[in-house]
């Protein structure tokens, strides 16, 4: 069996296994006698964790924590880590983890219960019988799926993500305690061999660091970053913590010098501020290595510095001192206060030029501000206070939890939503406005139309294009910070799948995704059923005489679950209409009546609006009035060509029974189509814009042209792609441009 990503007891916590829904047995005979039974007494100690609640919660919500305490003891007693402590070290480390968060006391339960369900046995409704049901849920939540068979790894991880990010979405509690968890198991991860390492932290850097990111949890993702880097990669790991403490202790003058003349202004301007140095994280620094291909010397902002004030205005008093102390670097200036993160992080950032020219950066911001940097959503949580107004950290955080929600109902496959999730935990945005100057924060290559989505799905669907600071792009232009973006819609449009190759955000994707699945079903559906109408005529049965009956029957011997899904199977290529026909006579009882039906009455009808369900073949562009002849390509639908394309002709001896020849041009077609025709022409000046003029006057648009090189003759071969309503309307162009003296040579080109 696979392993999954929220299976980290045994790998990470190093417990003894015994069979599922049976109390723990130690692998080796007491592991903890190794240990002073001093060290082991202070790791299982309840006391901190009882000191530190008590700061923050009543007596009687300490008590129910004390009780939630022993119940896990007894619950674990017997069982030890890889490291040779009693395994109620860990819950205990998780909760005090929690508790710097300032958790309620149903989740300072949950975390000190949370491998309860899973390991020892214990059943939710005793959990629910003697904590209540809210801590039950939380735990439900938090607890591993249950010895579930997968085909592979990747299926593993994808449906424990599932399981864990609904669980996060219903309760943002869930995800705290299991980034705890997470945590600490990464902290204890030495002692568990080294391929687990890898994998678990790999797991931990792919799926958990971005989630502490996108909650804003920085302190964690920090942590958790660097742990990852030093279990994947222990020798650069290594390496790059020497060479930061050898910097650290050559720039030791340079960041006195600063801190001395930072505290004496800031006092003197009349700001009252705390000023701290701080450490560019090892995995950060490595990261601008890697990307950016420089050496560890040419990494010049390793150290900075972080000044804390009171209050907002004070940030941009602050900023100006700073900038009078020492020279800015241009272009590195970002103001995170007034354009937050998607995370809710606000900060002022800057780089100057400190003593002996070493670039040093330096972060703004009040206490509120430096609160929320550090532990992110926890420091506004949304259930810490019902009556509490909703920051706007919090509306954006619950939003995004509940639009998991939303994709699941949708999305039956974990691999799916996997991909979903992940492409919103992105490490970097742009934010940009909408006309009436809100902002909208966007992953980094964002378009107009993730933008699009993001206001609404019926704005996405319609979309037909956008401006951007008042200028006409098309919709897959690159987004870029402080932009002004509008969307152009149609209400007859509809997405592209096309549009799936440039879009950014998961929301996008998914929403388009689910417009051409449902779009294409139904036209799928009504080809499908127009085939098997067809071939019914050809076989001379009124497909009108036919019974439900039979094609209940049709259905439950085809193994379908409907008589709509053998229709899109029709439809899509991948069933025979012929076939389906023959076994639908089979399965009616009694006589058929015969046809009367003509062979026009069963030809398929092109209006050229059928969407994806029928195509027509860029190959001969087929318009009105081409004789035409219809491919069913397995799991594309009909894609119709011309009855003379030569690429038609070689698939037709390759796969004939797919071939269709009564198809045709329905009688009120009111588009217009592509056609392309070849001109050679004389190279003399301004001829391509006569020719130009010559079609539009014709009444047709040109969609593109090209030119090709001189020909030996001296003329010059024009290829041009005009839209026209028949063929009687593109002969009319021919002969127009045929008047023109420069053209010398005029055709339709093919293939």
């Amino acid at each position: 069996m696979a392993q999954s990503v929220a299976d980290d007891a045994p790998d990470e916590a190093g417990d003894a296994q015994a069979p599922s829904g049976k109390p723990r047995k130690p692998r080796t005979p007491a592991p903890a006698a190794e240990a002073p039974r001093e060290e082991i007494r202070s790791v299982a100690s309840f006391a901190p964790l009882a000191e530190t609640l008590a700061s923050y919660l009543s007596d009687t919500d300490v008590a129910k924590v004390r009780e939630a305490y022993r119940f896990a003891d007894e619950a674990h007693l017997g069982q030890f880590r890889q490291s040779g402590e009693p395994y109620i070290s860990h819950p205990i480390a998780v909760a005090e983890l929690c508790s710097q968060w300032k958790l309620d006391a149903q989740a300072m339960i949950a975390a000190l219960l949370h491998d309860v369900i899973e390991d020892q046995g214990v059943t939710k409704q005793e959990l629910v019988e003697r904590f209540g049901a809210p801590v039950a849920e939380l735990v439900d939540g938090l607890s591993k799926l249950d010895r579930l068979k997968f085909a592979n790894q990747q299926d593993a991880q994808a449906e424990n993500f599932r399981k864990m990010m609904l669980a996060m979405a219903r309760d943002v509690r869930v995800i705290l305690i299991k980034l705890a968890d997470r945590l600490h198991n990464m902290r204890t991860l030495g002692a568990v061999p080294s391929h687990k390492q890898r994998r678990i932290a790999r797991e931990t850097l792919d799926i958990y660091v971005p989630i502490a990111h996108r909650l804003g949890l920085n302190v964690i993702f920090h942590e958790l970053q660097d742990l990852s880097f030093s279990y994947l990669y222990p020798m650069r790991y290594s390496t790059l913590r020497k060479a930061v403490l050898a910097a650290r202790g050559n720039r030791r003058e340079v960041v006195n010098k600063i801190l001395g003349q930072i505290t004496t202004a800031l006092p003197a301007a009349g700001i009252e501020a705390q000023v701290s140095g701080r450490e560019k994280s090892l995995y950060g620094i490595y990261r601008k290595m890697r990307d950016k291909h420089l050496s560890f010397s040419q990494v010049l902002d390793v150290y900075g510095f972080r000044v804390v004030v009171p209050r907002r205005d004070q940030c941009y008093l602050a900023l100006g001192v700073l900038h009078g102390l020492f020279k800015p670097v241009p272009g590195k200036f970002k103001d995170l206060i007034a354009v937050p993160k998607f995370n809710g992080y606000q900060s002022l950032h800057t780089t100057l030029v400190g003593p002996f020219g070493t670039p040093v950066e330096f972060q703004i911001r009040t206490e509120e501000m430096h609160h929320v940097a550090e532990s992110g959503v926890a420091a506004h949580w949304l259930y810490k206070d019902e009556k509490a107004s909703v920051t706007e950290l919090q509306q954006r955080t619950h939003t995004w939890l509940q639009s998991l929600i939303e994709v699941q109902n949708q999305t039956g496959d974990a691999g799916e939503f996997f991909e979903h999730v992940k492409v919103d935990l992105f490490p970097d945005s742009v934010y940009v406005f909408t006309p009436k100057s809100k902002i909208i924060s966007l992953p980094r290559g964002a378009t107009p139309l993730d933008f699009a989505y993001q206001i609404h799905t019926d704005i996405g669907n319609s979309a037909v294009g956008a401006r951007v600071n008042g200028l006409p792009v098309s919709l897959r232009t690159e987004l870029h910070s402080g932009d002004i973006v509008e969307v152009e819609t149609d209400p007859h449009g509809r997405p592209n799948p096309n549009w799936l190759g440039f879009v950014r955000t998961a929301r996008a994707r998914f929403e388009i995704r689910h417009a051409l699945r449902t779009t294409n079903l139904a036209d799928s559906i009504a080809l499908g059923e127009s085939l098997l109408r067809q071939a019914l005529v050809a076989l001379e049965v009124d497909p009108r005489s036919l019974q439900p009956a039979s094609y209940d029957k049709l259905v439950r011997t085809l193994g379908a679950k409907s008589v709509d899904e053998v229709h899109a199977d029709i439809g899509l290529g991948r069933r025979i209409a012929a076939v389906v026909a023959r076994r639908l006579l089979i399965a009616t009882e009694g006589p058929t009546v015969r046809s009367g039906v003509d062979s026009d009455g069963a030809r398929i009808l092109i209006h050229g609006t059928e969407g994806m369900a029928i195509q027509l073949a860029p190959c001969c562009a087929p318009i009105p009035g081409d004789a035409l002849a219809g491919y069913l390509r397995k799991g594309h639908g009909l894609v119709v060509h011309t009855r003379d394309c030569e690429q038609a002709r070689r698939l037709r001896q390759k796969d004939p029974e797919r071939w269709l020849d009564d198809v045709a041009w329905a009688d009120d077609v009111q588009r217009a189509f592509d056609a392309r025709i070849h001109i050679q022409a004389a190279n003399e000046r301004g001829v391509l814009g006569r020719i130009a003029a010559e079609i539009a006057s014709s009444d047709a648009n040109i969609n593109r042209v090209s030119t090709d090189d001189m020909q030996l003759d001296g003329s010059i071969v024009v290829d041009a792609t005009v839209q026209v309503t028949n063929r009687d309307h593109l002969a009319q162009v021919m002969r127009n441009l045929r008047r023109l003296p420069e053209v010398r040579r005029i055709g339709r080109a093919r293939g």
